[in-house]
C-alpha cells in the first residue's frame, strides 16, 4: 500500500549567506516542508510570484533590496504570504518595523528547534498545516492517519498495537513539547489508571523499536521530567 500524497507547505528561504541558507533548507526538509531558495530580493520576488510559498523566511539584510523593503512591496502587490524576518539587527524599531510588515522577527543567532516552532505555529494560524484534515498527523518523515489506524516512516507501514497507537498519538499531538509521564497514563490509560506507572518506560521502549530504527531518533527520555517527540538537539 502506498502512502498517500498530501499537500506539502512550500516555504521559501531568503539569505545570502549560503551556509544559513542550507542549514535552513536541511531543516524545514526534516520537518516535512518543501523548500526553495533564494539569495537576493529581486530573486525572492520573483519566486514568490511563481513558487507560491505558503510561508517567507526573509533575512532583512539582502545584497540587493533589504528584507523590509521585500515585504513592502509584496504587501503593495497584494501578496500575504506569512513572512518570518531573520536578522543580526535587534533594536526595538527594528522589530518594530519587521513586525510590521512579518507575522515573525527572529535574530541571529538562533535555535533551530525554536525556529521550526514558530513556523510551525505560523502556518498554523495561516490554515496552511494538515490541521485542515485533523486524521493525519506529520512529523519530519513520520506519519499517522488516524482513520486508518496506520503510521509510515520512511514509507514503511510501522504495525503498531493500540496501546502504543495512542501513545505516539499523543506524543504527536504535542510535538517538541516534554510531556510527563503521569499526563501520558491519564491520556493514554485513563485517569482511572492504577496500575505500574512504569508500564509508560515498557511502552516507550516499544514505540523505539519501531520507530526509531531509522535515523533520525524522534523519540527521547528527559531525565526526571518525562518524554518528548521531536529531532535531536544540534552538538
Amino acid at each position: 500500500m502506498a502512502l498517500i500524497e498530501m499537500p506539502v507547505p512550500r516555504i521559501l528561504v531568503v539569505d545570502d549567506e549560503p551556509n544559513i541558507a542550507e542549514l535552513l533548507s536541511v531543516a524545514l526538509h526534516f520537518e516535512g516542508y518543501d523548500v526553495a531558495i533564494a539569495s537576493t530580493g529581486a530573486e525572492a520576488l520573483d519566486l514568490v510570484r511563481t513558487y507560491r510559498p505558503n510561508l517567507l523566511m526573509l533575512d532583512v539584510m539582502l545584497p540587493d533590496l533589504d528584507g523590509n523593503e521585500v515585504g513592502r512591496r509584496l504587501r503593495l502587490q497584494g501578496e500575504h504570504v506569512p513572512i518570518v524576518f531573520l536578522t543580526a539587527r535587534d533594536a526595538v524599531q527594528d522589530k518594530v518595523e519587521g513586525l510590521a510588515l512579518g507575522d515573525d522577527y527572529v535574530t541571529k543567532p538562533f535555535s533551530i528547534e525554536e525556529l521550526m516552532a514558530r513556523v510551525a505555529a505560523i502556518l498554523r494560524r495561516a490554515g496552511e498545516v494538515e490541521a485542515a484534515d485533523a486524521s493525519i498527523l506529520r512529523f519530519a518523515d513520520l506519519t499517522m492517519h488516524i482513520d486508518t489506524h496506520e503510521v509510515w516512516r520512511q514509507e514503511g507501514l510501522i504495525e503498531l498495537t493500540a496501546t502504543e497507537f495512542n501513545l505516539l498519538r499523543h506524543l504527536l499531538e504535542n510535538a517538541r513539547r516534554v510531556i510527563s509521564k503521569s499526563e501520558l497514563i491519564d491520556n493514554v490509560w485513563g485517569y482511572g489508571f492504577s496500575g505500574d506507572p512504569n508500564i509508560v518506560e515498557t511502552y516507550i521502549s516499544y514505540l523505539r523499536k519501531k520507530i526509531d530504527v531509522v535515523e533520525p531518533a524522534l523519540i527521547h527520555t528527559i531525565r526526571r521530567v518525562g518524554y518528548t517527540l521531536r529531532l535531536p538537539r544540534e552538538a
